[in-house]
């Protein structure tokens, strides 16, 4: 299974897609708060797979998203979003985004999303 680092502001947000994650065989590596942060231990760790929320302080996920791009053309990261974020989603996506997973998670979509992500 893959090594994932998850960047969220939310404490919750994190601990719920960390259970979700590894009771189904993931390894979480790293946990970040904030995009700097994000970016900091995505350089270091070299995850197999990023998740980014779009909304946090210091540095937004938009940001981290072009950085880690910058960095590793090849990285896969999903970005999570709250409801009513299209247009950054759309933006997103223009950054080279994989995919997205929305709040609140569901289990199913989750798992789906994140192997389809894996498998390209």
């Amino acid at each position: 299974m893959a090594k994932i680092l998850i960047v969220d502001d939310s404490r919750t947000s994190r601990k719920i897609l960390r259970g979700i994650l590894e009771e189904n065989g993931h390894e979480i590596i790293a946990e970040a708060s904030n995009g700097e942060d994000g970016f900091e231990k995505y350089k270091e760790l070299q995850p197999e797979l990023t998740t980014m929320d779009i909304t946090m302080p210091v540095m937004d996920g938009l940001q981290a998203l072009r950085l880690i791009r910058n960095y590793d053309e090849h990285a896969k990261i999903i970005m999570v979003t709250a409801a009513g974020q299209k247009t950054k989603m759309l933006e997103a996506l223009k950054y080279g985004a994989a995919e997205f997973l929305a709040k609140p998670f569901e289990t199913e979509q989750i798992l789906g999303i994140i192997n389809k992500v894996l498998q390209s």
